[in-house]
């Protein structure tokens, strides 16, 4: 099993491009300071690399 990850959203997607809206929800994040946990993945990595300037990730 692969190890875990914590994704927090700390800027908000509005006033940004729709893809940065559609990668956030994608990633589970719908509103402000939310936390989802999720596996570490390479497509999960990807899509974090996306919108990095959005979000604060840290190890489970």
């Amino acid at each position: 099993m692969a190890n875990e990850i914590k994704v927090t959203l700390k800027k908000s997607g509005i006033g940004r491009p729709e893809y940065f809206a559609r990668v956030l929800k994608g990633l589970g994040l719908t509103r402000l300071h939310k936390t989802v946990s999720l596996q570490d993945t390479p497509e999960i990595r990807g899509m974090i690399n996306k919108v990095s300037h959005m979000v604060v990730v840290t190890e489970a």
